[in-house]
């Protein structure tokens, strides 16, 4: 009689832990900090998905416009073949760099001709450079969540895990009982907030460093491509130059 009174008891007692139970009688705070680091963890996946989408979308539109460039085609044709709709970083440079070129007119003087070759070569390589910047901010766009959240998601666990087991001690002291019934509750609340801490934290810490480690791999791509373009250009500068010097003697 008396182990088939413990057994009822457990079982009751088990039945009234489950899960959900336990989620929906912790109290307000708890809640809130559950809530809180649910939604940043979903917040993180979306960022992490439109990030991985979208770099993967830029490399491969990348490519295609490196293919087109390299392929010894007219650079006049190729520019008015993107014209003001550049798809990806590297196109969105190549143009600043064009425009550059094309508002560019060079003087006649002859005195002045290296003087303006000279600042065509930096006023393009500037256009370029503010092209860069701006497109690699755009890639940056929301991976400051990812790092708050990876940074702080374990301590706000952390902070849920603490209030819970405070909750414990009250209910020990309130019952003047250290049942697991008593004590389930408050254990219970801290380690589902420690729980859902690590889950907002882990993949955000994780997708920061392959998103931030891909997106400096390209800048390294984009810096390469200025310095090549800007090579060919300079070269441009100095035959325009020395024919308009050969010209006017």
């Amino acid at each position: 009689m008396e182990t088939s009174a413990l057994s009822d008891v457990a079982q009751t007692a088990t039945e009234k832990m489950s899960l959900w139970d336990l989620v929906w009688s912790s109290d307000t705070i708890t809640k809130v900090v559950m809530i809180g680091l649910i939604a940043a963890s979903v917040w993180s996946w979306a960022i992490i998905l439109e990030k991985f989408a979208t770099l993967r979308q830029v490399r491969n539109q990348s490519k295609k416009f490196e293919e087109a460039f390299w392929s010894g085609g007219s650079l006049d044709r190729l520019y008015e073949a993107i014209g003001n709709r550049p798809r990806d970083p590297m196109s969105a440079i190549f143009c600043a760099a064009m425009r550059e070129w094309k508002r560019n007119t060079l003087i006649k003087g002859k005195a002045d001709r290296g003087i303006r070759g000279v600042s065509l070569q930096q006023r393009i390589e500037k256009a370029m450079s503010v092209s860069i910047d701006k497109e690699l901010d755009s890639l940056d766009t929301h991976l400051g969540f990812l790092a708050t959240t990876g940074s702080v998601a374990p301590l706000i666990g952390l902070f849920g895990t603490v209030w819970g087991i405070i909750n414990s001690f009250n209910a020990i002291a309130i019952t003047q009982s250290n049942s697991l019934t008593s004590m389930a509750p408050g254990i219970a609340e801290a380690l589902f907030t420690t729980a859902f801490g690590l889950i907002a934290a882990i993949p955000a810490v994780v997708a920061y460093n392959a998103i931030s480690t891909s997106i400096e791999k390209y800048a390294k791509t984009l810096d390469n491509f200025m310095a090549e373009f800007s090579t060919i250009l300079s070269r441009e500068i100095d035959e325009t130059t020395l024919k308009a010097d050969m010209a006017g003697e």
